[in-house]
């Protein structure tokens, strides 16, 4: 009596989705987890370091800081714990509201559960956490450069989550629904003119100090909002480029069907099996091709290793990877 061979998913003969569904499932569930618990970092920052500082940085947070700024003693009855001020929490809950009614009808709502989730989560944790009435980095320049080290840190795992904390990423998303053009500039853009605009504030009570200018001391937030910028933006780059890397590996080994069904069954990842031929010794040889995340390659290797320690062996860093496992194409 022959039992049928159990289906292995391979790179380029996918994987029946049955197979994988409850897999994908705890997936999804990690993934939500990390989205809400990684945004709270980033509320903590803006509770506890920019708006004490009186910072404006870049994006939705940087409008919404505006906003609180502004609005300072003007509603004493509305919101008493905030100074009268318009608190944080409610003006990014009700623009990202707006926001995404509209790129649900654009995009459709399939695509915006993850950034619901995300700013649902955000509102919460600015709604939570209190606002220091002292920052908790004193120093304004390395709480600028602690401050967004952190916040980027925070939205870099949510972005590796699949997840956004909203605003400007919503923003993207319709747009690239219809106009194919560089959003990083129209961001960058966006957020220049976002942070310049605090130049127009009046400064806090507490912000003036003796012997210095107005001038002075606006020109000096600007700078530090610039400042915390570049550190969040950079901390997000690196975080992204690190949990995205990606490397392919090439084996050549007799013992490919052994290897292939060992990487497919321990490391699970899709395997392709290519037809070659040495050219000095004129023989055919099999190669075993493997996309997998950085994090999987030493696995990889010591699997091998196990199976045939005279195997060759090549790994390789790729730019980019997309399709099941990996990267979503992006319209």
């Amino acid at each position: 009596m022959h039992l049928p061979r159990p289906h292995i998913p391979r790179f380029g003969d996918f994987a029946n989705p049955h197979n994988v569904s409850q897999h994908n499932r705890l997936k999804t569930i990690f993934e939500y987890v990390g989205i809400v618990l990684g945004i709270f970092p980033m509320a903590l920052m803006v509770n506890w370091v920019l708006l004490p500082h009186a910072f404006v940085g870049g994006g939705l947070t940087g409008i919404c800081s505006i906003i609180y700024y502004a609005t300072d003693g003007a509603f004493p009855a509305l919101f008493p714990e905030y100074g009268g001020a318009v608190p944080v929490w409610l003006t990014t809950f009700l623009i990202n509201l707006v926001l995404l009614v509209i790129a649900g009808k654009t995009v459709g709502w399939r695509f915006c559960i993850r950034t619901i989730v995300g700013v649902v989560a955000i509102s919460f944790w600015y709604r939570v956490i209190p606002i220091l009435p002292q920052p908790l980095i004193e120093d304004p320049w390395l709480g600028a450069i602690i401050g967004g080290f952190v916040f980027g840190l925070s939205l870099g795992i949510v972005m590796a989550c699949n997840g956004s904390s909203g605003g400007t990423d919503i923003v993207a998303m319709i747009v690239n629904h219809y106009r194919d053009i560089s959003l990083g500039k129209m961001m960058l853009i966006c957020d220049i003119l976002i942070i310049l605009s605090a130049f127009l504030l009046p400064l806090p009570e507490g912000m003036v100090e003796s012997g210095q200018s107005v001038t002075y001391l606006k020109i000096k937030r600007v700078l530090c909002g610039f400042c915390m910028t570049i550190s969040y933006t950079a901390a997000v780059d690196a975080i992204m480029s690190r949990m995205h890397q990606s490397v392919q590996v090439l084996i050549y080994s007799s013992h490919y069907a052994e290897i292939a069904t060992a990487i497919n069954r321990k490391v699970n990842r899709g395997v392709t099996v290519l037809d070659g031929m040495g050219w000095y010794s004129k023989q055919p040889v099999k190669v075993i091709s493997v996309l997998a995340h950085k994090a999987e390659s030493q696995m990889i290797l010591h699997l091998v290793h196990s199976i045939d320690p005279n195997a060759f062996v090549s790994l390789a860093k790729v730019t980019g990877v997309f399709g099941s496992g990996f990267d979503k194409f992006r319209k």
